[in-house]
């Protein structure tokens, strides 16, 4: 019976065993991946910044700006692309809308952006698109690859339509979550205007027959959780001048926006709460479940090898049979 037990007992160890690498190289990579109808929005603020009045064309100090990030997943477009890319594709619409502290329209900016779910790779489709242009993205923008390493990445700018590093600065402790730094500068880059303007009649064709043109530079700071490679908080040192041409008068430049752009409080909160409980869904597959079941197998072969060895003991010895004695013969 001891014996019959170690047998399976083995062969649950080694089931656990073989299972613990699988988990982790086999179904992680496979299983962990962003949901293609995943809704997500965020505020951000620039309190004390500058803004240009279009009616007046000069820059002034505003209280505060407000920019709203939302990005919603397509399902619809990404199961469509999904037919031929051959893989699990997310499709998000974004939008980042821009307004003064009078609640007006500043700027309207849309994107379209489609990726590998499970790599954050992007994957070049009909659709990929920033404020309704044809791009072709290389590198990441929004999310890092889940387990982010220690290493400078490629980030597409949506501002400039250019990939260029974002470099890692380093581990931080950011409200409790051990996260990365990463850090990426633009420098002074001429931009197209955006194609909705902040006031009616003025359009991006009609500035630019005025010589006027828009240039932009940005110092871009996450601050991303590795194991989800969810950015926990982000801020971006933002400015944006038009420079030449009739529309300013003679002024060789005038700013057009200025800020510290920072993410709103609430929404920190929110991200890190949410990013915590994610980090535990990932950790499962990758540390927690593989080295379980290694333990667990390693524990089972123990009691396996014990009861073996038990089985093999020798029992006790049989007790010899008492003879009568023999009559001595004269």
């Amino acid at each position: 019976m001891r014996r019959k037990a170690s047998l399976i007992l083995l062969a649950l160890a080694v089931f656990f065993a073989a299972l613990s690498p699988l988990m982790r190289w086999y179904a992680f990579p496979r299983l962990a991946k962003i949901p293609a109808d995943q809704y997500q929005d965020m505020v951000l603020e620039a309190k004390d910044a500058t803004l240009l009045d279009y009616g007046t064309m000069k820059a002034k100090k505003v209280d505060k700006v407000t920019i709203v990030q939302t990005l919603k997943g397509n399902v619809e477009a990404s199961e469509k692309i999904e037919k031929t890319a051959g893989r699990d594709v997310v499709v998000w619409d974004g939008l980042s809308y821009v307004q003064g502290p009078d609640g007006k329209m500043v700027s309207k900016f849309p994107e379209r952006y489609i990726f590998d779910a499970h790599t954050q790779e992007p994957v070049h489709a009909t659709g990929e698109m920033v404020d309704g242009n044809p791009v072709k993205r290389e590198g990441i923008e929004f999310k890092w690859p889940f387990l982010t390493e220690k290493r400078d990445y490629e980030y597409f700018d949506a501002q400039a339509r250019i990939t260029a590093p974002i470099h890692y600065e380093g581990e931080r402790d950011f409200r409790g979550v051990n996260v990365y730094y990463f850090e990426q500068t633009i420098p002074w880059t001429k931009v197209p205007f955006p194609k909705i303007m902040p006031v009616e009649g003025i359009t991006p064709e009609s500035v630019a027959k005025t010589g006027t043109t828009r240039w932009y530079t940005t110092v871009r700071k996450f601050w991303v959780e590795p194991t989800t490679g969810a950015p926990v908080y982000g801020e971006e040192i933002h400015k944006e001048e038009l420079r030449g041409g009739t529309l300013l008068g003679g002024r060789e430049k005038v700013t057009a926006f200025a800020g510290h752009v920072k993410m709103r409080e609430d929404y920190i909160r929110s991200t890190v709460d949410l990013v915590k409980s994610q980090r535990l869904l990932v950790l499962l597959m990758t540390s927690y479940l593989p080295w379980g079941f290694l333990i667990l197998g390693a524990g089972l072969l123990s009691l396996s090898l014990y009861l073996e060895a038990r089985s093999r003991r020798p029992g006790d010895p049989t007790p010899t049979e008492t003879r009568e004695p023999e009559p001595v013969s004269a």
